[in-house]
């Protein structure tokens, strides 16, 4: 079985791009090739994309239109995976529902890198009272279960995709706040830091140039399992009501309607589909995010 070993020494763990493209590609490639979970998460998540880009072309039907008298079929010929309780196509709503989930997970995860990161930063460069109560707001976030406090959010804030986004960010961020600081403390003792320091840079200076870049590096495997996470955290506030509301297709919403014919006819396919989309498509980013994790962490490489 081939491992991150078979890559030459140095080159899986610099994320400095070659100055020629094709360069660039092959060594993309070996990395992949010495990682199979890599490339089995980068498969999964290609097919979804691609399942949401031609949706429009491959759906049957309109994701959120009914059709009267055809409620609940079993999957046929017609509807390739069955109709729910209101007679929409759960094919169509399946491969319409990735562009609102992967929308809100990606944003949500942007904003919360946007959020966390410079407050990381700040907070490894400076040893204060501020760094110290930023760190106190994080800790106190974190001790709320995740999916209740973004129920409380959404209903604080009302229940609309944009606010669905925020609680989410807010949610995560601290998480990135945390992961950048503990690595800015880690490279703010490095001698490179000490020399831009000796130069005369300024502490703006220092923190943009040098410290930013050089935290950064775990915000990439971070940000895939971020993206997962949020797309279950997604779903489970569309399941409650307080996410994505019907009949707006989203995975999380399908199973939630779908759920109440599974348990009073045994009515499985309007639940059990989605079901399995969105836990094989956070399986996909979290393969990817243990991956990179262990690419860019020498300390975590396979031998």
């Amino acid at each position: 079985m081939s491992s991150l070993s078979d890559v030459p020494p140095g080159e899986a763990f610099t994320f400095v791009p070659p100055r020629d493209w094709r360069a660039r590609l092959h060594r993309l490639w070996r990395i992949v090739r010495a990682n199979p979970r890599l490339a089995t998460g980068l498969a999964i998540v290609a097919v979804v994309l691609l399942l949401a880009a031609f949706a429009p072309l491959l759906a049957r039907f309109d994701p959120q239109t009914a059709h009267p008298g055809d409620e609940l079929l079993p999957p046929n010929a017609t509807y390739l995976l069955g109709t729910d309780k209101s007679g929409m196509d759960i094919f169509s709503r399946l491969i319409y529902a990735p562009r609102i989930d992967l929308t809100i997970a990606v944003t949500a995860t942007l904003l919360a890198i946007a959020i966390g990161t410079p407050i990381g930063v700040v907070a490894g460069y400076y040893t204060n009272r501020w760094s110290e109560s930023a760190m106190r707001v994080a800790d106190l976030i974190q001790s709320f279960p995740v999916f209740v406090l973004g129920m409380a959010l959404v209903v604080l804030t009302g229940q609309r995709i944009e606010n669905v986004v925020l609680a989410i960010a807010v949610v995560n961020a601290p998480v990135y706040a945390r992961l950048v600081r503990s690595q800015a403390v880690y490279v703010k003792q490095r001698l490179f830091m000490e020399a831009a320091k000796a130069s005369g840079s300024s502490d703006r200076g220092i923190v943009f140039r040098h410290l930013l870049p050089n935290s950064s590096g775990p915000i990439f495997a971070m940000s895939s399992v971020t993206v997962g996470t949020a797309m279950l955290l997604t779903a489970g506030l569309s399941f409650v009501g307080a996410g994505v509301r019907v009949p707006t297709p989203e995975w999380g919403s399908m199973i939630a309607v779908g759920t109440s014919s599974l348990m009073e006819g045994g009515i499985w396919w309007p639940s059990v589909f989605p079901g399995l989309m969105l836990s094989i498509t956070v399986l996909g980013f979290g393969l990817i995010g243990d991956s990179l994790a262990e690419v860019t962490d020498p300390r975590r490489r396979r031998v």
